[in-house]
């Protein structure tokens, strides 16, 4: 008998007839044998509706009542599943966070897990209940309902089957698994069998949206295996796991091909070379709250300036450049500022990279190959990055996926 930790997403319990086909699924399972719990999110679009409705009353609710709101979402979902699941003959109890236990700090509407209290929820597993628990929420030590922010319920599920031991967390959504790269954009993706962490926290980071980043962490720091699995149709989905041996059999050079075009470029060109310059350009920029991304210093030439670049998120690229001009241009004494909001990252990323050379190059080539100039590079073990123009990002994407060995063979050329 195998322990499970299913997590279901708001489209696949988006209506009455999905809750009662994630039933049917949840009761196949237990038939077998198998211990389960279910973590589930609000139905698909209901937490925008809630946060919608707040808007109407207060343009500035606080974080508290927020919480107080859009947990109710979940609340509604495991209720109905659970009683989907006693029309099927199944032992079910439905829990909010704050009921099961999970224990969590008081920041408000981004909460961190601390603790989950397990001896209830493993007592109603013993006599042989499902157990249904809504996802992205918790309490705090106050009695406060908190939540984890957006795509929270994943944490949820990865938090429980590691307080458990559980053998897998099996997160279903609306796709089958984790793609070579998105397949609309490249019709020649595939699925893979197995990613490791690394590689899936890497693809996440990188721009792929199949898994929130916080739960793949969680994953890798307490060895929990993850399976990416579709809602609507039967598959092996992808199996996620910290064992490179299980997840490379092939040894592959690299898994997949990450891409964002939601990033914008900014230039300091002819900035002073003084000691601490990119403290100072950056300081500002981060008391804003805004993430940097890629970073590039040029080596200063002998007159004692330097360029310097760095990418944001587009929806901060109006901001930053307002603290530049304002702030920094002056506190340094001089400097011209250039943005570029048309631009987009791509990355190879693969645990073969760390035993084979000349990958860089081999990207570059492809590129070059191609016409597509290279505006910054960003390496690390298991990731290359670059920034180039947005409108060859599709280009890009298909060219280094048939040249890196990842297409299906058997999708066309004509596709």
């Amino acid at each position: 008998m195998a322990l499970y930790v299913q997590k279901f997403g708001g489209t696949s319990v988006g209506s009455v007839e999905r809750i009662k086909a994630v039933a049917e699924k949840v009761k196949g399972v237990r038939d077998q044998g198998h211990q389960v719990v279910v973590v589930v999110s609000a139905m698909s679009g209901e937490t925008n509706r809630l946060i919608e409705l707040a808007a109407q009353i207060n343009e500035e609710p606080t974080p508290r009542e927020m919480d107080m709101l859009v947990s109710t979402g979940e609340q509604v979902t495991i209720s109905l599943l659970a009683m989907a699941l006693h029309q099927l003959g199944v032992k079910a109890t439905s829990y909010t966070g704050a009921q099961i236990g999970i224990r969590t700090d008081s920041a408000h509407t981004r909460a961190r897990i601390q603790r989950i209290e397990t001896d209830e929820l493993r007592a109603d597993l013993d006599e042989g209940q499902v157990v249904v628990v809504a996802g992205f929420q918790g309490v705090d030590d106050e009695g406060n309902i908190t939540t984890l922010g957006r795509g929270g319920s994943d944490t949820t599920g990865v938090a429980l089957a590691a307080a458990l031991k559980a053998d897998e967390c099996q997160i279903y959504t609306d796709v089958d698994g984790v793609y070579t790269t998105d397949p609309r954009v490249c019709a020649k993706a595939r699925r893979l069998e197995s990613i490791t962490v690394e590689e899936m926290l890497e693809m996440a980071s990188l721009g792929s949206k199949v898994l929130q980043i916080r739960a793949v962490e969680f994953a890798g720091k307490y060895n929990v295996p993850l399976r990416v699995l579709s809602s609507f149709e039967d598959g092996p989905g992808t199996l996620i796991t910290a064992d490179e041996e299980i997840s490379n059999m092939e040894e592959p050079l690299i898994s997949g091909i990450a891409f964002n075009n939601n990033e914008a470029k900014l230039t300091l060109v002819n900035t002073p070379d003084v000691p601490g310059v990119a403290s100072r350009i950056l300081g500002p920029i981060s008391d804003a709250n805004i993430e940097v991304d890629m970073i590039v210093q040029n080596v200063a030439p002998a007159g004692g300036y330097t360029d310097f670049t760095f990418t944001v998120a587009k929806n901060d690229f109006r901001q930053t450049q307002r603290i530049l001009q304002d702030q920094v241009i002056p506190s340094l004494g001089g400097g011209e500022l250039r943005g570029d909001d048309k631009i987009a990252k791509v990355s190879l990323v693969g645990v073969g990279m760390r035993s084979h050379a000349g990958v860089a190059t081999r990207m570059f080539k492809v590129l070059a190959d191609e016409g597509i100039n290279i505006r910054m590079v960003s390496t690390s073990e298991i990731k290359i990055s670059v920034v180039i123009d947005e409108k060859f990002l599709e280009l890009a994407v298909r060219s280094l996926h048939t040249a890196f060995g990842l297409d299906r063979a058997d999708v066309s050329e004509e596709q």
